[in-house]
């Protein structure tokens, strides 16, 4: 089985095409929505709530788990793999994030080496795409700008809303100055919004849907490393768990993304 978690909606947006490209695999999603958004809390905060997602995931059965966020991503990936994958006798679990994929992306896609990054305030101040494309080619130039206020609107349905568009045009105004022309939105819940991003960012810039790069990436990986994907189980199944809020979950999923969700399972993970 295949798990992916997010604080709320925002992974739905990288299950959906993951789902479109590899529907033979069983899957479980998991929102912790009562704790939503993930973007404002602390290195620690981040980690704390990310044990329990993946200790969550894989008393579910998972062999490998995503984190659909790029706030964990940042935060916490690398002491998640630490914590649980250290042992070098583990081989038959995985757990994998969403910035390396989109960052190497948009290294290869960018024409004048000017990239801009958008995301949480914990995404951006960890610096963690600035490191990644960095790594990649030194000569790549960084702009990042925190949205703090997008994954709100868009856990409350209001991002269709024109505040929500007006507050998005504020935030993308300095970094049309900067000349990019790729855009990553560094963040899942984004993609919700890709259409105005398009729109305010100008034909030039090159905004990157981190749904389906992940996506590509995930079935890549999976045909590199056989190991693990023999290992993933069959049957076209998809759970859906969130920590509150279950009803709105499923409308969310079916109206927002055209999920088809019959039933989501509220848990507590703490």
């Amino acid at each position: 089985m295949i798990g992916l978690f997010d604080s709320g909606y925002g992974g739905l947006t990288v299950l959906k095409p993951i789902l479109d490209k590899l529907p033979q695999y069983d899957y479980v999603y998991l929102g912790d929505n009562a704790r939503a958004p993930y973007g404002i809390r602390t290195a620690e905060t981040v980690q704390q709530y990310s044990e329990q997602a993946v200790e969550y995931l894989f008393d579910k059965g998972c062999t490998l788990i995503l984190t659909a966020c790029n706030t964990v991503s940042a935060l916490a990936l690398r002491h998640l793999q630490q914590k649980y994958l250290r042992d070098k006798n583990i081989t038959d679990k995985k757990i994998l994030g969403v910035i390396r994929p989109l960052a190497e992306y948009a290294a290869k896609s960018t024409k004048n080496k000017r990239i801009s990054v958008v995301g949480t305030r914990g995404t951006v101040a960890s610096k963690a795409y600035d490191i990644e494309l960095k790594h990649l080619d030194n000569d790549i130039h960084v702009f990042s700008k925190a949205c703090p206020l997008l994954v709100p609107f868009i856990e409350e349905h209001w991002h269709h809303k024109p505040e929500a568009k007006k507050i998005l045009k504020k935030y993308l105004r300095p970094l049309k100055s900067t000349n990019s022309d790729v855009l990553i939105l560094g963040c899942t819940h984004y993609p919700l919004m890709y259409s105005d991003f398009k729109r305010y960012m100008g034909k030039n810039v090159d905004v990157l849907h981190s749904g389906e790069i992940v996506a590509d990436s995930l079935k890549d990986y999976l045909e590199r490393h056989p190991e693990i994907e023999k290992l993933i189980t069959r049957g076209g199944t998809r759970k859906y768990i969130t920590t509150d809020c279950p009803d709105a979950f499923k409308e969310f999923g079916n109206k927002e993304l055209k999920l088809a969700i019959d039933t989501v399972k509220k848990e507590a993970i703490w």
